[in-house]
């Protein structure tokens, strides 16, 4: 059993954070050696030696200089072995040359940590990797970590450390700020001093040759004193490390980050529709959304939403905003900036109307913007601010004031904060003026209402907000349970159809073959067959009835109707004769006779009641597989109207790509039009990005058009062409770009069988079991939650919907959690009968396992073999101990631990359970 973490406010609670937190040694050394420390005026050297020396961290500093006794009066060592006690932090000051030597050396005398500031690496060309090279192949055989190289340094402002070259220590806050670009630190850094801006942390973290984004977001999330985080990023390194730690502190704390270059890296060479429209940008920002992050476009914004972030207790459930003001002219200006930015004005309900009506005065706006008129009175203020909070069609207030001859802007403040203080929405306040309005602003900014002087700033930081919050919902909203079990023969004909397609050196998949993959994975397709000669036409055209489709057969040619490869409507059997000899004669001079190879035909469908989208994939460098959903069509590259997403989907996901383009509104019914099958969409997305994940092999993907029309109609949803285009026969499947999220790992599904015979499967955990999570919780005795606890734990507190979020809500890499579940017969109805979790430890290749069984389900040997297939992940996943803590009174806990291998050993509060894998 896992023992839970300590509070933060125990006071052991920094012994605590040390032991577990590798990264500690960077934000809290005794004692830093500074290797390249010199006197020379100017130089990084001398410089971050004074930092050092001159902040108030209160630790040892250890100059390392083989040509100097001693450096700015501080006896100095030849090497960082000749310290006279333990380094727990290095930092590497001297040409890149020099670095992988140095490295060398700090792994033999034990340092923790290393920040390396020299340049001259993978910037500069071939010389530069082969050293970082070096670098990397020294880290893998040691447990030393290393920010850099090509950094600024890193600062804890909480301690007084300042290991930096940078010229002044940054303003202790609650603000973790990361950056790749040390320029921009230096920026930053001026700029937060200026806007009395804090941070906790304060890195500038370079090329990311070993510590990345994920390393220092999960230490950050680990860290009480850090409310927020922000980021400024250029690349995204390990895409699969950034996302699992950013969806895992981003529940908790506010991560917002601001992403240079937007340019579209669009594929020239596409063979398919989405490889033009998934731009690596489009990408990106999909990315942020999987995970909860918040993206932003300006330097200010960044700081301002952590601000706002942090103190808002409350988020917005929408985008509809109420703007308060007492002139015209502000409110106009917010509606602009909220509209232009994805926001909505809230429509005011008819009770607010008449309320408001009762004590504004006759000449009030009568609408949202709610213009008080400028002889408002704070009293005025507080009345309508009372009555708009009520407003079920609000999401959030802007309360906006501009000085005149009878506002009050202390006063209305002091009104503002008492409102604020029970308030279940989010407010801001926009004080416009100068030193007239300031106190006003202090009474705001000390009751945690965020105030901003112009007001199109206050309704876009409203926006970002919005979004924020609809990031996260998309983390913990509960999607329905889909069947996504793919027959085995059909998936071992996919399997053959790609291999067979590769070994002859083609690349590109007929749209018979692609179809038929498609099948498989319960995409339905309009029915098709193949004609190699005119005659051959007619007589599929006469088994299908008039009219028809007819369409090329190609294996080199991906897009038909570039070439006149689609005839459309043809009523007759000479019309079908016709059309074949027209394709053939178009392909043939456009791209030569072996470009053609006979015809598809096809019933025409009646799409007056349908949609056209595209349903899409391709490959992403950094991101691997990429899901596009949007408008489809011919013109689908003009319109545009399209969105991205990284598979794995559920149902929830699905939908939230949907609800992305600007199609989804026509879903719901237009002009006289039924609305079209959204839960059925919803599926279908979910087994494309199913067999996304599962035939990597495919580079590209179209489904264009797929039409989607009313749930009763003949065909809901039909694919109407489909393209496939494959990765080269000589590329390696090892060599392809991995999902940055783990697919759903099939691999650990195993039918059991209990001691009294009852079939059971055991599974990894689905975000689709909360339901089943929250029954098995009911089954539990008050001893079974103590051993698992440690403390009795009140059934409401266990299957809270937030807490469940994390039990079931992974992502398969940094934790790995197994059920064992089961069919009632009686009742049909699916079951859990027990729990187990294997969880890595934040930087060590270790984890800690915990187990729950029910107690109907007890010694049937459930523990013993979720155990073991817990151990089976452990070895999977190269970990090298797995350990649990289990209380003395726990002793069927102790057996099971016993009979798979672990050692126990005795401490005071519990007994430590320890197994060492191969």
């Amino acid at each position: 059993m896992l023992k839970p973490s300590k509070p933060t406010t125990d006071p052991a609670y920094d012994i605590l954070r040390s032991e577990r937190q590798p990264l500690n040694a960077f934000f809290a050394p005794q004692a830093v050696a500074v290797i390249g420390a010199t006197d020379r005026p100017g130089s990084v050297g001398r410089t971050l030696l004074w930092n050092l020396i001159s902040s108030p961290f209160g630790g040892t500093v250890f100059p390392i200089n083989p040509k100097r006794r001693s450096v700015l009066g501080i006896r100095a060592y030849p090497s960082i072995q000749d310290t006279p006690e333990p380094v727990d932090l290095a930092i590497i000051a001297t040409p890149a040359p020099t670095v992988p030597g140095l490295i060398q050396e700090c792994i033999a005398a034990g340092v923790s940590a290393v920040v390396v500031l020299s340049a001259g690496f993978k910037e500069t060309g071939a010389a530069g990797t082969a050293l970082e090279n070096q670098i990397r192949e020294l880290l893998r055989q040691s447990s030393l970590r290393l920010i850099g190289p090509n950094c600024l340094g890193l600062m804890n402002p909480l301690n007084g450390l300042n290991a930096t070259f940078a010229s002044t220590l940054a303003r202790s806050g609650n603000v973790g700020f990361i950056s790749q670009s040390g320029a921009l630190c230096t920026a930053v850094l001026d700029w937060s001093l200026q806007e009395n801006v804090g941070f906790s942390a304060f890195v500038s973290i370079g090329s990311m040759l070993d510590v990345d984004w994920g390393d220092l977001i999960y230490y950050l999330g680990d860290d009480p004193r850090t409310r927020s985080i922000v980021i400024y990023m250029e690349s995204i390194g390990n895409a699969r490390s950034f996302l699992s730690a950013a969806r895992e502190v981003a529940l908790t704390k506010p991560i917002i980050v601001i992403k240079a270059g937007r340019t579209e890296a669009a594929a020239q060479a596409a063979a398919s529709h989405t490889g033009s429209l998934a731009g690596s940008d489009a990408v990106l920002d999909a990315a942020f959304r999987r995970c909860g992050v918040l993206r932003v476009n300006q330097i200010a914004e960044l700081f301002d939403m952590a601000e706002v972030l942090a103190k808002q207790t409350h988020r917005p459930q929408g985008p509809r905003l109420t703007v308060i003001t007492n002139a015209g002219g502000p409110g106009v200006l917010a509606t602009d900036a909220l509209i232009a930015t994805g926001g909505e004005l809230a429509t005011l309900s008819e009770d607010t109307l008449t309320t408001l009506n009762e004590f504004l005065p006759t000449h009030w706006s009568h609408g949202n913007p709610i213009d008080i008129l400028g002889d408002a009175d704070p009293e005025r203020y507080s009345q309508t601010l009372d009555v708009t909070l009520k407003d079920p069609n609000s999401d959030g207030l802007l309360v906006i004031l501009t000085p005149q001859a009878m506002t009050d802007p202390t006063q209305t403040a002091e009104k503002l904060k008492q409102l604020a203080q029970n308030a279940e929405k989010p407010i801001l306040a926009s004080w416009m003026g100068g030193a007239e309005v300031t106190s006003g602003e202090t009474i705001l900014n000390r009751a945690s209402i965020a105030t901003y002087r112009y007001p199109d700033a206050a309704a876009r930081l409203f926006n970002f907000m919005w979004k924020y919050s609809y990031n996260l919902r998309g983390l913990y909203e509960t999607p329905a349970l889909l069947p996504l079990e793919v027959d085995a023969e059909e998936r071992s004909q996919v399997d053959h159809l790609i291999q067979s397609a590769r070994a002859a050196g083609r690349t590109i998949l007929t749209e018979l073959e692609s179809k038929q993959i498609l099948r498989a994975y319960g995409i339905p397709t309009v029915e098709s067959q193949t004609a190699a000669t005119p005659e051959a036409a007619v007589d599929c055209a006469e088994a299908i009835g008039y009219p028809v489709v007819v369409k090329l057969v190609s294996e080199v040619i991906t897009h038909k109707t570039d070439v006149g490869g689609v005839v459309l409507n043809l009523q007759n059997a000479d019309a079908v004769r016709q059309a074949y000899g027209a394709i053939a004669d178009a392909v043939t001079a456009k791209a030569g006779p072996e470009a053609f190879t006979g015809v598809t035909v096809q019933p025409m469908i009646n799409r007056d009641e349908s949609y056209e989208v595209i349903v899409g994939s391709s490959v992403d460098p950094q991101f691997g597989p990429v899901i596009l959903f949007g408008a489809g069509g011919q013109l689908v590259e003009v319109f545009q109207d399209s969105a991205v997403a990284l598979p794995p989907l559920n149902t929830t996901l699905a939908r939230r790509l949907m609800e992305q383009t600007k199609i989804y509104k026509a879903f719901k019914g237009v002009r006289g039009r039924p609305p079209a099958d959204l839960a059925g969409l919803e599926k279908l997305l979910v087994r494309f990005s199913q067999l996304v994940l599962e035939q990597p092999l495919i580079a590209e993907l179209d489904i264009n058009p797929l039409l989607i029309s009313a749930t009763d109609s003949a065909h809901p949803l039909l694919a109407l062409d489909a393209r496939i285009a494959l990765h080269p026969p000589d590329m390696a499947l090892a060599s392809l770009p991995k999902p940055a999220i783990r697919p759903y790992p099939v691999q650990y599904v195993t039918p059991w069988q209990l001691k009294d015979g009852t079939r059971v499967t055991i599974r990894p955990i689905r975000p689709e079991d909360e339901p089943l999570i929250v029954k098995f919780h009911q089954t539990l005795s008050e001893e079974s939650v103590y051993f698992r606890y440690f403390h009795l734990m009140k059934l409401s507190s266990r299957i809270a919907h937030d807490r469940l979020t994390r039990i079931c809500f992974i992502d398969y890499d940094r934790e790995m959690a197994l059920v064992v579940d089961r069919h009632q017969p009686q009742t049909g109805e699916q079951e859990i009968l027990a729990v187990a979790r294997l969880s890595k430890s934040y930087g060590l290749n270790e984890g800690e396992f915990a187990m729950l069984v029910s107690d109907l389900y007890q010694h049937q040997g459930l523990g013993t073999q979720l155990l073991q297939q817990l151990l089976k992940v452990g070895r999977d996943e190269s970990l090298e101990r797995i350990t649990a803590e289990i209380l003395h009174e726990n002793r069927p806990m102790q057996r099971v631990c016993e009979k798979v291998g672990f050692t126990l050993k005795h401490a005071p509060d519990f007994i430590e359970a320890e197994i060492v894998l191969a």
